[in-house]
Order: structure tokens, then C-alpha cells, then sequence
């Protein structure tokens, strides 16, 4: 058990559960997963098993895609659904030029303010909790990247968008943060993820085939969680070696420049299995990660 599983998390269920519902499925291999969704929120949720588990941090930082529909003329505190909307007096009716105007302006690396209701912690708290229990919770900025911010359909009071951005991006402040260009107020009303890197809802699994199904077709190899990390493919002797902790000179010039020096490296046996994660060491490469399983 050693893979990703592209899993198509539906609404009305925690993240949590999706995981759950796999580790039963594969223990004693161990199951993470890649960037939460709320229970509101459906689509692509990423289940690294196994030695995968080791790569959870490397998908989070895969790009995400979503889709996302907006309520304008009605706010929350959360910016979504979870609290009923409170309208918001004589707002205004944005054009669809004006919305556009907005959409692009948030586009490129933009500076964001999380909304309170999130899982950033705030002096060792959840911000969450904080403003659930009534608290002030200050949040400051992040830089994110938002690569499209794209409209599909606005039809007043409703807005649904294509989002492709960076690991961190909050949609829900992306939606508020476009009503306001716009001098209106917003919360969202559904989201979807699309996708993450190139794993796709189209090609995501159900929970109920998660459940019910053979479990190992459902892994895809781990390689597709590095899709940017440069790969090298070394003899067994060589492996062995490295999953012994050994620094290895891997003989290639193109390896030896420094940019080189400051990358990672996918270390693959000839049949294309990811056996470890290399660093440049004292002249030679060295396992930061190694995914040797016992035969």
C-alpha cells in the first residue's frame, strides 16, 4: 500500500470521515490526506497511504481549481453558509463590468486576509474557536497567488466562478474580497474543488467505492504528487545504499550545478517506483525522505 488515492469527498461530511473510511480499508497502513474541506464543500481530496503519507506536505502545495458560487448583497461573519446571511441595506447591483474589473484586479499575487473562521491559529488557538466563542479575532495578511480567477455566470444576486490559485488561498475571501471592489457584500454558497495538480474530480473516487471497492487500482503512484521535482533513476545497488543512509555521487554533471544544490531529487528504480527523496550532501546526495517497505 504505498500510492495516492483521488478521492471525490460529497458534501455534508468532514474530511475526517473520507480519511477514516479509508484507514479502514488499508490498516495497518496509515491514511492522510491533503488540504481539508469543510463539510459544505465538495471535490478532490487527496489520501496519501502508506510511505505516501511522507509526501502529504509536497500536495499541499500542489495549485488547487474551484468552482464556486457567491451570494452578493448578504454577508456573515464566517463568509459562508454556516451562519444564516444578514442582507445588507440599499446594496448596490454590480455590473457585470464592474465584476469583471474586480475579478481582475485579485488576480497575480495579491495579498489576503484569512477569514476569521479558519484553522489558522491565532496566539495558539484556532481562529475558528476564537470567533465561534464571540472573540475579536485579528488576522493579518498572507500572499497568495491566484493564477485565473475566471467568471462562468453572474446573474444578480448570484456569481459562480473558476478559481485557480496557490496552496493557502481562502475562496471565501476571494468572494468577499471581489464584493467589496464592488462596494457590496458577498458569502459563499457552494464550492467545489476541481482539481489538485492534475488529479481531477472526473477521475476522483467515490466515498461509496472507497468503501466497497479493491482498494490498490484506486492507488496512483506517488510520482504524480512531485510533478515539477526532477527524477533520477539509479541501480538497485545504489537504492540500497541511500536506504541506508549512505551519501552517494550520482556521476551526472548536470547535477552538480548549484541550482541543483538547493533541489530535491526523485530517486526511481527501473521500474519507476519512487524509492526516496534526494538532497545535495557533502559533495554527493543523501535520502531526506526514503520510502523503502520490507519485502
Amino acid at each position: 500500500m504505498f500510492g495516492i488515492i483521488n478521492c471525490n469527498k460529497p458534501i455534508g461530511i468532514t474530511s475526517r470521515v473520507v480519511v477514516n473510511a479509508a484507514n479502514r480499508r488499508v490498516r495497518p497502513a496509515k491514511v492522510g490526506h491533503a488540504g481539508t474541506l469543510d463539510p459544505l464543500a465538495s471535490g478532490v481530496l487527496l489520501l496519501p497511504v502508506g510511505p505516501a503519507v511522507r509526501l502529504t506536505s509536497y500536495l499541499q502545495e500542489l495549485p488547487k481549481q474551484y468552482r464556486a458560487t457567491f451570494q452578493l448583497g448578504v454577508e456573515t461573519s464566517s463568509g459562508d453558509l454556516e451562519e444564516t446571511p444578514i442582507p445588507l441595506a440599499n446594496a448596490p447591483v454590480p455590473t457585470a463590468e464592474q465584476i469583471a474589473d474586480a475579478a481582475q484586479a485579485l488576480t497575480g499575487r495579491i495579498q489576503q486576509v484569512p477569514p476569521a473562521h479558519s484553522a489558522i491559529k491565532v496566539d495558539g488557538k484556532r481562529a475558528y474557536r476564537l470567533a465561534r466563542a464571540g472573540k475579536a479575532v485579528e488576522m493579518k495578511p498572507r500572499t497568495v497567488d491566484i493564477y485565473a480567477l475566471e467568471i462562468i455566470k453572474y446573474d444578480y444576486p448570484n456569481l459562480q466562478v473558476h478559481i485557480h490559485c496557490g496552496s493557502g488561498t481562502y475562496v471565501r475571501s476571494i468572494g468577499v474580497d471581489l464584493a467589496r471592489a464592488c462596494g457590496t457584500v458577498a458569502v459563499m454558497t457552494s464550492l467545489e474543488r476541481t482539481a489538485i495538480g492534475d488529479f481531477t474530480v472526473e477521475d476522483a473516487h467515490s466515498i461509496e467505492q472507497l468503501r466497497e471497492q479493491d482498494i490498490e487500482p484506486m492507488l496512483q503512484s506517488p510520482l504524480r504528487g512531485l510533478p515539477e521535482m526532477p527524477q533520477v533513476e539509479l541501480d538497485e545497488a545504489t537504492l540500497k545504499r541511500i536506504e541506508q543512509g549512505q551519501i552517494v555521487d550520482l556521476h551526472d554533471e548536470s547535477l552538480q550545478t548549484p541550482q541543483a544544490a538547493e533541489t530535491e531529487l526523485a530517486a526511481i528504480d527501473a521500474e519507476q517506483n519512487l524509492r526516496a527523496l534526494l538532497i545535495a550532501r557533502g559533495g554527493g546526495w543523501r535520502a531526506h525522505r526514503s520510502f523503502h517497505t520490507a519485502s
